[in-house]
């Protein structure tokens, strides 16, 4: 006699789909992304590539400084091509040392850790400071990072207008968490506008929460001698306020680092996931982003001059007749009638010899297609007119008026 469940049907190994139809799917999403203007490549360079640079983050043009890339030669030949571990356990230097020492001082607070990248400090930041009993007020238009943190994070995450303090100081006061952590930019990538930080700041010590600033593009432009956004609000060294930033802007170099009160330091250095499991920022990147820092504090007109060039850029270029923001930092945008227009301009301007960023949705929170043009420090005024001009000159139908 047969078993019962002898009779019943068994899933059979030959019904499954074939194996190549399991990622049909991401063909279908990228016929969609084609047909909205979203399509992204990658485009390599090569190293001798001869056209004006406006389209990286290089704000203080250090990147190709003989002394920013004899240090990275030098730590490379002197520890290695990586760092050979976590942090904790084999990824630190002495040289990792030293631009944590240093960074501190440089940006008047009590303690600095470095990461492997400015993406990794913000979720470490945003990950270990908060917890299920914290409140998250995140301004709408940080960076992804930031954004990613938030959703990593554990706790309640309330997205707050753009550059709102009002409204921040609002959702503080009718909280139901112990806790609570306001998060911002210091400047916006999307048009280079600068967060209102004393307000900010105000809004937070009135309601008991924190401040995390992230001062990616402030930092080597911002505050005196280009100390950073919480240096020129009067904020740096606050008890109750962190900041984090990226070596890889400014700095020339590669990696992040999260800046605030030693106990918040000591704190992510036993907590925070993105340090402890993940390897060193590279001996090279380290070696680098010293020297970029030195080089600073020896010659601090360098971030003037990048804001001056910021202010050409815009003031030229709206006399162009185009839409060019009102920079507060190095960031310089223009606007676009449309994410293919977008496209097509920028591509235009690399064909006549000039490199720009575009900005499409989903990466613009208002949805606006733009140019970006970085306000590189190290820039000519021919160079500046020269760039002026192409953008100009190659502007799409729409562009203007």
């Amino acid at each position: 006699m047969n078993h019962p469940l002898a009779a019943e049907p068994r899933p059979s190994v030959l019904a499954a789909p074939a194996p190549a139809h399991v990622f049909d799917w991401l063909d279908e999403t990228a016929a969609m992304r084609a047909e909205a203007g979203l399509t992204r490549t990658l485009r390599s360079r090569g190293a001798d590539d001869a056209v004006l640079d406006l389209a990286g983050n290089d704000y203080l043009g250090l990147t190709r400084h003989p002394v920013v890339a004899r240090a990275a030669a030098d730590a490379a030949l002197r520890w290695g091509g990586g760092s050979t571990g976590s942090r904790l356990v084999t990824g630190t230097t002495a040289l990792h040392s030293e631009l944590e020492e240093e960074l501190a001082e440089f940006c008047g607070v009590e303690a600095a850790l470095v990461f492997s990248s400015g993406y990794t400090a913000n979720l470490a930041a945003l990950t270990a400071l908060t917890d299920p009993d914290t409140l998250i007020v995140s301004d709408a238009y940080n960076h992804a990072s930031l954004i990613d943190g938030c959703r990593l994070s554990r706790a309640d995450v309330h997205r707050a207008p753009h550059s709102d303090p009002a409204a921040v100081a609002e959702v503080l006061a009718g909280r139901a968490q112990r806790r609570a952590l306001v998060v911002t930019d210091s400047v916006f990538s999307v048009d280079g506008d600068a967060a209102p930080l004393p307000a900010l700041s105000q809004a937070v010590r009135a309601h008991g929460a924190a401040l995390l600033v992230d001062d990616a593009h402030g930092l080597g432009v911002l505050g005196p001698g280009g100390t950073g956004a919480l240096a020129a609000a009067g904020l740096a060294g606050q008890p109750d306020t962190v900041a984090t930033a990226t070596l890889s802007k400014s700095l020339g170099s590669q990696g992040g680092v999260v800046l605030g009160p030693r106990r918040v330091i000591r704190h992510l250095t036993e907590t925070a996931r993105t340090f402890i499991f993940d390897t060193g920022l590279a001996p090279a990147a380290a070696g680098a982003a010293l020297a970029a820092l030195r080089l600073l504090r020896a010659e601090p007109a360098r971030a003037e001059r990048a804001r001056e060039v910021a202010r050409t850029l815009a003031r030229q270029l709206a006399a162009a007749g185009l839409h060019a923001c009102e920079p507060q930092a190095a960031v310089v945008s223009v606007r676009a009638p449309g994410p293919e227009a977008a496209v097509a301009w920028a591509a235009d301007c690399r064909r006549a010899g000039l490199a720009v960023g575009c900005f499409r949705p989903p990466s613009v929170p208002d949805g606006i297609s733009r140019l970006r043009l970085t306000a590189r420090g190290d820039l000519t005024d021919g160079q500046i007119a020269e760039a002026v001009r192409i953008v100009a000159e190659l502007a799409p139908v729409g562009a203007r008026g």
